[in-house]
């Protein structure tokens, strides 16, 4: 393929980055820069693939920032979002494209007239969810529209989980990415449109609001609404539509067990002076609640007192996840960060990390109940059932990096959707559709039915 040589920037080179960078290096224009602070991590990944390099960069600091990405064409920011903005701000001196997978925001769009005025796309939102799911939900909606129907109620659901037979400990997860990331996304406070009114849930409630929900035959799901699924109405044009949700799936016990570790103070991310090497796990549990002693029996009868379990049942499964992880035993703790949260996510990395040849499962509906203009209700599904191949990707790695690297290809192919100055992301269906087409031909598909 001739043309002309595009530099590619990609911040970052965790999880999703080696699809993306695989599909970018399909296309012989492409020169890749994989930059990361370390530079053998960065490097590790740049050997697998050609007309790639590496170089070491702290996203951190401005000035590197600025001394790379007025270097390259289009930068990729793979690296946490808190980080997005500065890395928009540098593209905007430079002129360059910014393609990211994380959603728009408020520090993000407050840069749309700045993008406009330099002339740069910034695109966001090209991953699974968000991302895939936008695709498939502008297709459906769009057809509903032009077929004189209406979209009054709008659920969509993903979940990045282990494959069930490979689900085999008390949370039923395993970590693909960050522990702590996972964690956190668990604490997010939730606002959704119900039956026409704002309904909103607290960080602290939201996992007691987990509720059974049906996907596929074979899975024991329960679904509860994330982050802000009220300006979808506006997005994805369903002005109509009186309930609209968006949330994710964990298997069935999951989000009991996370309330119950924030309830024993777990998930707590503030430094604690008392916490210190040396301590036990027990010790540490028993400052924790204010136990009368560090011994397991003691234990147990505080974390009765303050987890108040709902039955016998719920209790003896909670508390035997605890013991499997550890944090009742006189073992010694290994204190990261000095706070409870990253010194937990130590030690759940160590118990429930993927092993050699187990899959994980990225599953994704949308749920659309439509009125026909003669009063006839029908409801219809999209559905992704993405299984991981323990010979390749996770699905969760090929679902987001493939995406991004394909709508990062459409935009330096300059595809007259996505080549619109300013923040960016896919809610109309000229983006869309390409994106999609091209994300098929990965593997990467929603099945449409009729509920």
């Amino acid at each position: 393929m001739s043309g002309e040589s595009k530099k590619i920037l990609v911040l970052g080179s965790g999880m999703v980055a080696p699809p993306c960078v695989e599909y970018l290096t399909r296309n012989s224009n492409n020169q890749v820069t994989v930059a990361c602070r370390t530079l053998a991590r960065a490097e590790r990944l740049a050997s697998q693939f050609p007309r790639t390099k590496a170089i070491s960069l702290d996203v951190s600091s401005p000035n590197d920032l600025d001394k790379y990405i007025s270097t390259h064409d289009l930068v990729i920011s793979l690296v946490p979002y808190i980080y997005h903005v500065n890395v928009i701000k540098s593209a905007i001196k430079s002129k360059t494209q910014v393609v990211t997978t994380s959603y728009i925001s408020d520090a993000i769009r407050s840069l749309d007239a700045s993008a406009k005025e330099a002339g740069i796309t910034v695109l966001n939102e090209v991953g699974v969810d968000p991302g895939v799911d936008h695709c498939y939900a502008i297709k459906k909606i769009d057809e509903v529209h032009a077929k004189g129907g209406k979209v009054l109620e709008f659920y969509s659901y993903c979940g990045g989980l282990p494959a069930p037979d490979c689900a085999d400990n008390p949370l039923g997860f395993k970590f693909s990415w960050s522990p702590r990331g996972a964690l956190l996304s668990q604490r997010n406070s939730a606002r959704f449109l119900k039956d026409g009114a704002v309904v909103e849930i607290s960080s602290n409630e939201l996992m007691t609001k987990a509720e059974p929900y049906y996907v596929l035959d074979g899975y024991d799901f329960v679904a509860y609404p994330n982050r802000d699924s009220v300006p979808f109405r506006e997005f994805y044009k369903i002005p109509e539509a009186h309930t609209v949700i968006r949330g994710s799936l964990r298997y069935k016990g999951n989000p009991a067990f996370v309330q119950a570790l924030a309830n024993l103070g777990w998930l707590e991310q503030n430094k604690k002076d008392w916490l210190k090497e040396g301590m036990s796990w027990a010790e540490v549990q028993q400052q924790l609640l204010d136990a009368s002693a560090a011994d397991e029996d003691s234990l147990i009868l505080r974390i009765k007192e303050v987890a108040k379990f709902p039955s016998d049942a719920e209790s003896e499964r909670i508390i035997s996840g605890l013991k499997w992880m550890g944090i009742l035993s006189s073992n010694k703790a290994t204190i990261v960060g000095q706070n409870l949260l990253d010194t937990l996510c130590a030690q759940l990395e160590k118990l429930m990390s993927f092993n050699p040849g187990e899959r994980d499962l990225v599953m994704l509906q949308h749920k659309f109940v439509v009125e026909w203009a003669d009063g006839k209700k029908e409801t219809f599904t999209s559905t992704l059932e993405l299984f991981g191949d323990p010979k390749g990707y996770f699905g969760m790695q090929l679902s987001v990096g493939t995406t991004c690297g394909i709508a990062t290809q459409l935009l330096m192919d300059g595809h007259p959707a996505l080549s619109t100055a300013g923040v960016l992301a896919p809610y109309e269906k000229a983006i869309c559709d390409p994106i999609r087409n091209l994300v098929e031909k990965e593997g990467v598909k929603m099945v449409e039915a009729t509920a």
